[in-house]
């Protein structure tokens, strides 16, 4: 995998808030008993999770990746656009720094955790984490949209132009 590649991922999120913008406010943030709760939460989830794998354990960029509840009240989707736009400078980050080195061990504490827990992974094995967590939780988010009566959108790769 390299960044051509990671621009479907891109390609396919971008028509995933596409679609976020047309939702009623209020069904963006309805909870929903499954997954992050709300399709706001599940977005800001699958940010959080890029921030803290590739951002902070990678990249040692932050030591609070993750947001808290009381931070996530406040955002809305200009602000979850803008947090997959610094996702988006972290991976490409690391496939610049890491390019010769993606399966090469990272051995350090997790940087959100208390405990310092040492783990071993690789850039690769997290950029590959990262991605397949989002599409787990998009899968989600169309669940959410589908159960409250809208049609989504197709967000799979083989949906992007290339």
């Amino acid at each position: 995998m390299n960044l051509n590649e990671y621009k479907w991922v891109s390609e396919t999120r971008k028509v995933m808030l596409d679609f976020c913008s047309d939702l009623n406010p209020d069904d963006f943030i309805r909870i929903n008993g499954f997954g992050w709760q709300s399709i706001r939460e599940t977005l800001v989830h699958i940010a959080d999770c890029y921030i803290a794998w590739l951002g902070s354990f990678v990249l040692l960029k932050t030591k609070k990746p993750i947001t808290s509840k009381e931070d996530l009240k406040e955002f809305g989707l200009d602000e979850i656009k803008e947090r997959f736009e610094l996702v988006d400078a972290y991976v490409k980050e690391v496939f610049q720094a890491f390019s010769q080195q993606m399966d090469k061990p990272i051995e350090r504490a997790i940087p959100w955790r208390e405990g310092g827990e040492v783990i071993s992974m690789t850039p690769m094995k997290l950029i590959m984490h990262t991605i397949t967590h989002e599409f787990h939780h998009k899968g989600q988010i169309m669940s959410m949209a589908r159960m409250m009566d809208y049609v989504p959108p197709n967000t799979d790769v083989l949906g992007t132009e290339d």
